[in-house]
């Protein structure tokens, strides 16, 4: 039965980390256009838009380090996962800035603390 519950609180987790990354982007100065947009094959937590460079943003958030720093969850295959989605989101959105750019938040909620890393641009250092 705790298995039941352990999904549930991940999503709720990653829901309410997104909205605080939606917060935190539009502070930043992105522009936000879509949360979780997903087709077969991928999904993109946020796609936003910063000046003339439409951006995907993957969020990871965690309450505790028991599973590591939440930027250490991306590794290459989700990368490609998620520029491969963006590449076709940006064909389906010619209106929208064609130069793209990969962002990864991590987020870190303990003991009522809330603190956000922003890495900017991952793909260019793969």
């Amino acid at each position: 039965m705790t298995n039941n519950v352990l999904p549930q609180d991940r999503h709720q987790i990653g829901q309410r980390g997104e909205t605080l990354a939606a917060n935190f982007l539009q502070k930043q100065g992105y522009r936000v256009l879509e949360r979780n947009f997903r087709v077969k094959g991928g999904e993109i937590d946020i796609i936003a838009q910063e000046k003339n460079t439409l951006v995907f943003v993957e969020v990871k958030a965690r309450q505790d380090d028991s599973f590591g720093q939440p930027e250490e969850a991306i590794n290459p295959q989700k990368i490609a996962t998620i520029v491969r989605t963006g590449e076709y989101y940006a064909s389906c959105h010619p209106e929208l800035p064609q130069e793209l750019r990969l962002d990864v938040l991590a987020i870190d909620e303990k003991d009522g603390q809330i603190s956000f890393r922003l890495y900017r641009d991952i793909h260019k250092d793969l």
